[in-house]
């Protein structure tokens, strides 16, 4: 059948009852060609309705997307039985048996007109958004295979030709066919044509569903509005997960599919999809709890609102459909609800004009003040009144070799055209005519769309380099005054409208180099698949390509100096558009061409002034350059160093935090953001710092080998960067490249990272961190890489580095270990002068905090007779200065150990002298100490425990103590333990010195405690009272006269305690 000429393809696009009403009599070969012609001839568009918006998982594509599922099907010859009546396609699918699945056969059904699919059927109950695998095979089997399909005209024709004996059989065979299905509908059928004044009689003619739709219908693809309000509400409810977000996103980039192909459904769909949104039950609770929405929610939300925008923006909708989208938009617009669009960016920016001026006009303050209530759809609103029709703007889009010779009157028309005579789009904010760019592509017009994109990057060169002469006209005054006001209201990266994105994305679009074949994932993301740009040259401008435009345009956004915007997700919004933009541009790859204008666009944002970040005066909010900077010095590092150090230098910069020192506050806390606190409005203030730190690294590392950069490099470090987190990660950056393992160290660079953690040490010293031990560790492993003098230099000047602790702990300890002696290859004279050194400062550390550094100098001192005595003598002055009885007897025990008897007695009766135990603290944290000194002076001898009694005596008054230590000297003799001399038979008597006078105190002590006790004890405490008798019996025996003492004692307790009865009867029952 040939293909339809001009006249048939008209009839094609018409409802076939038109058709029929138009001419009286249609021939039968005519009617059968437009039947052929109708069914959809695209396989892209069938691809549309059953496939996802975005790149499933490696692995995924046959389970998870219908049209390659459907494609396989075709391919295996899976379809059968294809019958096309009129307008109406069916056929069988039979899909091939799975593991432990039978084979299955599913009938399908299609309706279509005017070459779209209009409704489907199938077997299989699919309950998704698209189309099934089984819609799709038998789509492709009647594109591929249109001449094999049968064809019949609509089945009214086939009925037309029969008498009344055919009807009637063709009827009863029809019933008997499927009498179980249409029996009762037959039966009513017939008995309202019987009724002559029923409805179905008033009415011409009857249905047919093979015969197309009818003139009034809409002519629109299938699409299931139930199912999709039903998914996204389901995705929505699991917004939490990240798949969610995704395949909502898919829907989105469906949408822009749809409105691509000019189809319908775009609208319709977004309009679904806004309505499940706006009844998201998370918007209340959020508005109610006054709470932020989710990150993933809102950037849902700010696709949302920019589709919108390119949906009302449409240049080729019907004055109805806006008026209807506006209508509703208008009513979204005015729920509690509705997200608000976050940040200070107003509805109504500054206009695109060629001049500018330094400081904001009456109207941009205005604009500024005016903080009315702005919702997400508040700019598609807006687009509502922006039109199409002005003259200048259609000759822009309709002609490539548009100038002022066309116009026909040149003189008026000045402001319309460049000096050399390009057009200009003037009058409109940049980011409404970036939309209109955004709109043209998403819509189908991507000739128009770049049509307009030149003349916006025309508009933005001339006002820049009217810029430039401005500030050339008042540098000498803003420089002098140092600061400088805000000249752009709103910026353009992060802003709401992503117009620096969009002109971009326009202008590479055009420039990609990709093969012509039909993709199921048209909008997947561009870092799944490696993309590839050629330079295309602009038309009617041989000196230019849209790739160096796209590359110019992402520099202007990105360079301009533009304040921080107002809110969490607005300013998280700057980081995250501006990481989008440079991730386009490093896909780029650079050639000469690029490299010239890359070196241009750097000379320019540098004498940018005020307008520029990287500009010699800033404004003290404005949004550091960190991320941009990074990119450029990388890319012109190879080509123009000095370029590159330059730009990197200059866009070090944080001013906030500038401004915010210079004020004489007090040192912030060391490891935050220096600001968080006072700068509230600064939310991602800790990002820029460490973005800030990534571009210092980078330049750290390029100027490996160059003394005169590394120098530079650290100055601005040092001026710079003010978080000492973030200044020892650079340290520890710079001393890991500075040390390649395949290479000889680069000792420069090492001195750099040696000083920059010296600074860390300075800044974090009066405030102490969690991350001082790993940071004073890695700077002695620094200074061990760098030579024995750079740790020499950090041991001798340790005051001002460490405390007493960390020097003598950390410092001394690690420089003197084994591995660090070999690290350095010392030979004998120099490690002796290394230990000196360590030994010199553990001694000043004793002497500053001999509280917690005698024990660490003592020990590192064993090997130097005169340094360890002189490490004793500090503790015996502590001793008399208030050293803590604990640290005594813990350096007492290290004397022991150490083979020093006398020296760990003489600090033990120190520790002694100190120590006061009551009678009441028989478990107080000493007692073990106490213990440990009488075993040590009962082994040294007689004098020696003669001399530690007093002391016991006057410092315990416990008394189960005090008879513990008695019955453990009466146990054996003194003068018998391991560190001591035999200088005694037989053990002690208690009843001769010294035990005597400590068995009087231990008798003395139970006699005060049981008075003690007595004067304050209860019932239930009388058990224990007669087993502490018990006790005391047992030291009171031990005396010559002791029965007698004891009986004596109880009997004062009985006169003296009569009135406790039932205690004292216990006491009797015990005692007698």
């Amino acid at each position: 059948m040939a293909k339809p000429g001009l006249k048939l393809g008209f009839l094609t696009h018409r409802p076939f009852l038109q058709v029929e009403e138009r001419f009286s009599r249609v021939p039968e070969p005519v009617q059968k060609r437009i039947v052929f012609w109708s069914f959809p001839r695209s396989e892209r568009e069938i691809c549309m309705y059953s496939s996802l918006g975005y790149q499933p998982p490696e692995g995924e594509h046959d389970t998870r997307v219908p049209f390659t599922r459907g494609l396989h099907l075709l391919q295996s010859g899976a379809v059968d039985r294809v019958l096309q009546v009129g307008f109406h396609l069916s056929g069988n699918i039979r899909e091939p048996a799975g593991p432990g699945e039978p084979e299955r056969l599913y009938h399908v059904s299609i309706s279509f007109d005017r070459c779209k699919i209009t409704s489907v059927s199938c077997g299989c109950d699919n309950r998704d958004l698209f189309y099934c695998a089984h819609v799709v095979a038998l789509s492709l089997y009647r594109i591929r295979h249109a001449y094999q399909v049968e064809l019949r005209l609509p089945i009214s024709e086939t009925l037309s030709q029969m008498n009344r004996d055919q009807l009637q059989k063709f009827v009863q065979y029809l019933i008997s066919a499927h009498h179980t299905e249409v029996l009762p509908t037959a039966q009513r059928l017939a008995d309202e044509i019987l009724l002559l004044g029923s409805e179905i009689n008033l009415v011409h003619g009857a249905p047919d569903p093979t015969a197309g739709a009818g003139i009034e219908d809409a002519n629109c693809w299938h699409l299931d509005e139930e199912q999709i309000q039903e998914q996204v509400k389901q995705l929505l409810s699991n917004g939490g997960y990240y798949g969610a977000s995704q395949q909502l996103r898919s829907m989105f980039c469906k949408v822009r599919e749809m409105l691509r192909m000019r189809d319908s459904n775009g609208a319709r769909m977004l309009i679904l999809m806004t309505e499940q949104f706006l009844q998201d039950p998370r918007l209340a609770l959020w508005r109610q709890q006054g709470a932020g929405m989710t990150d993933k929610c809102r950037q849902l939300w700010d696709e949302l609102g920019a589709l919108w925008v390119c949906v009302v923006l449409s240049p080729h909708c019907k004055p109805e459909e806006r008026a209807s989208w506006l209508q509703l938009l208008g009513k979204w617009d005015k729920l509690d609800v509705c997200p608000l669009e976050e940040g200070n960016y107003s509805l109504n920016g500054p206009t695109l004009q060629p001049t500018a001026a330094l400081s904001p006009g009456p109207e941009e303050e205005e604009v500024v003040a005016a903080g009315s209530r702005h919702t997400v759809f508040g700019r598609a609103l807006q687009a509502g009144s922006l039109h199409w029709s002005d003259t200048h703007l259609q000759r822009i889009l309709a002609s490539d070799c548009y100038g002022p010779s066309l116009t026909g009157h040149v003189g008026s028309d000045k402001a319309a055209f460049d000096p050399q005579g390009r057009p200009l789009w003037l009058g409109e904010p940049f980011p409404t005519a970036c939309a209109r760019v955004d709109t043209l592509r998403a819509h189908g017009y991507p000739r128009q769309a770049l049509r307009l994109a030149g003349a916006i990057v025309n508009t933005l060169r001339l006002q820049r380099r009217h810029q430039l002469e401005s500030y050339k006209q008042q540098k000498k005054e803003l420089l002098q005054k140092g600061s400088t006001c805000i000249t752009n209201t709103e910026g353009w990266v992060g802003h709401p409208l992503d117009p620096i994105g969009c002109l971009c994305r326009a202008l590479l679009e055009a420039c990609r180099l990709e093969e012509e074949t039909l993709t199921l994932y048209p909008d997947s993301g561009l870092e799944k698949q490696k993309v590839a740009y050629q330079h295309v040259q602009v038309p009617g401008n041989s000196g230019e390509s849209y790739l160096a435009l796209a590359l110019e345009v992402a520099l202007l956004g990105l360079g301009q100096q533009r304040a921080l915007p107002e809110g969490l997700y607005a300013q998280d919004k700057v980081v995250r558009n501006e990481e989008q933009l440079l991730a386009l541009l490093e896909e780029v790859e650079l050639d000469e061409r690029l490299v010239h204008l890359l070196r241009k666009q750097a000379g320019l944002l540098l004498d940018g002034g005020p307008f520029s970040g990287f500009g010699e005066v800033l404004f003290r909010e404005s949004v550091p350059m960190h991320t941009c900077a990074r990119y450029l010095f990388t890319a012109l590092l190879p080509h123009d160093p000095d370029l590159a150090y330059s730009l990197a230098l200059r866009a070090m910069r944080l001013p906030v935090l500038e401004t915010a020192l210079t004020a004489g506050d007090p040192q912030p806390n060391p490891l935050d953001s220096v600001v968080t606190n006072r700068f509230p409005r600064w939310f991602i203030l800790g990002h820029l710092e460490t973005r800030q730190c990534e571009l210092a690294s980078t330049m750290l590392t390029a100027a490996k080998g160059d003394p005169k950069w590394v120098h530079t490099v650290l100055g601005s470090i040092q001026q710079n960067i003010h978080s000492p987190a973030l200044l020892f990660k650079l340290a520890q950056d710079a001393c890991k490249t500075a040390t390649p393992a395949s290479a000889p160290p680069d000792t420069t660079l090492l001195g750099i990272a040696l000083e920059l953690g010296l600074q860390v040490m300075r800044m974090t010293l009066s405030t102490m961190t969690w991350r001082r031990r790993e940071m004073v560790r890695w700077l002695v492993s620094c200074a061990t890489e760098i030579g024995p003098q750079a740790l020499m230099n950090i041991m001798q000047n340790w005051y001002s580095l460490f405390t007493p602790v960390e020097a003598a702990t950390i410092v001394a300890v690690t420089g003197t270990t084994h591995a660090t002696l070999l690290r350095l290859q010392l030979d004998a004279a120099q490690r002796e002068e290394l230990w000196a050194c360590a030994r010199t400062l553990a001694l000043q550390c004793a002497m500053k905090d001999p509280q917690n550094c005698a024990l660490p100098a003592l020990t590192l001192c064993e090997k130097n007779h005169a340094a360890f005595e002189a490490a004793y003598q500090i503790v015996l002055d502590a001793a008399a200065g208030g050293l803590g009885h604990a640290h005594l007897f813990t350096v007492a025990r290290y004397m022991e150990h150490r083979g020093l008897p006398l020296r760990a007695y003489k600090l033990a009766s120190l520790a002694l002298a100190q120590l006061s135990i009551a009678f009441n603290q028989d478990s107080h944290p000493a007692v073990n100490d106490v213990l440990w000194a009488c075993s040590l002076s009962h082994s040294l001898g007689r004098h020696e425990l003669s001399a530690i009694v007093p002391l016991i005596i006057r410092s315990i008054h416990c008394a189960p103590m005090l008879s513990d230590i008695l019955r453990r000297w009466t146990l054996s003799a003194p003068g018998l333990g391991p560190l001591g001399a035999r200088r005694a038979a037989k053990p002690l008597g208690t009843d001769r010195a010294p035990l005597c006078q400590l068995l009087d105190a231990a008798v003395a002590a139970y006699i005060n405690t049981s008075h003690s006790r007595l004067t304050h004890i209860s019932p239930r405490h009388y058990g224990d009272f007669i087993e502490f008798l018990g006790k005391a019996r047992e030291t009171f025996l031990l005396a010559p006269d002791g029965h007698l003492q004891f009986a004596q004692f109880l009997e004062n307790l009985k006169q003296t305690y009569k009135g406790k009865k039932k205690l004292m009867l216990l006491v009797r029952e015990r005692f007698g």
